[in-house]
């Protein structure tokens, strides 16, 4: 009954819904601690950060998630419900019911992006994350501070710049496609 109910909500995604879908690796509408490590490995992270980040994303979104008040001792994290689990100290790119809202998004270069207004170094991304925290949240700071610190590890170019389009490809989700293809590709040219 639990995935026949979490993909009844699926109909039309919201750009939160659709970022998060590619972590379903089964397209239930539920996505499993097993799901999200296959995704993050998927997407290049190591197996330390990938089991870590495991525990951390599905506990903390699996209980905000989760519809009722009895918590599932899987953590599934409900697609259809994903907009329950966002954070504090973000961009405020996605509004409370997980649509991208632009003007919020291209605010993060024209405020940050010094060194190139289409790229963040590591520097600017900080000093964002740090515009971006609010007092008393630690649990959002520590999100904002995991997300965006794993997407530059994996996103970065040769110069250490995170590109405005990976960027904005995090919001619909399609950076984790792209990622996950490009490792293939590299995993097939070693063998």
């Amino acid at each position: 009954m639990e995935a026949a109910d979490a993909i009844a909500g699926r109909g039309e995604m919201t750009p939160l819904q659709k970022h998060v879908d590619f972590f379903d690796r089964n397209k239930d509408g539920l996505i499993y601690p097993s799901e999200t490590y296959q995704g993050l490995r998927a997407i290049g992270c190591g197996i330390a950060l990938s089991t870590a980040g495991t525990i951390f994303i599905n506990i903390s979104l699996g209980l905000i998630t989760r519809p009722g008040k009895m918590p599932s001792p899987l953590f599934p994290i409900y697609v259809s419900t994903i907009y329950k689990g966002k954070h504090g100290c973000d961009t405020g790119s996605y509004d409370a019911e997980g649509r991208f809202v632009p003007e919020k998004f291209e605010a993060i270069f024209e405020k940050h992006a010094r060194t190139n207004t289409n790229v963040l170094t590591l520097k600017e991304l900080k000093d964002m994350l740090q515009a971006n925290k609010i007092p008393n949240d630690n649990a959002g700071r520590l999100a904002a501070f995991l997300e965006w610190r794993v997407l530059y590890y994996l996103c970065k170019d040769k110069d250490g710049f995170l590109s405005k389009e990976d960027v904005r490809a995090v919001y619909d989700g399609s950076v984790f496609y792209r990622l996950e293809k490009k490792r293939a590709s590299q995993r097939k040219s070693i063998i």
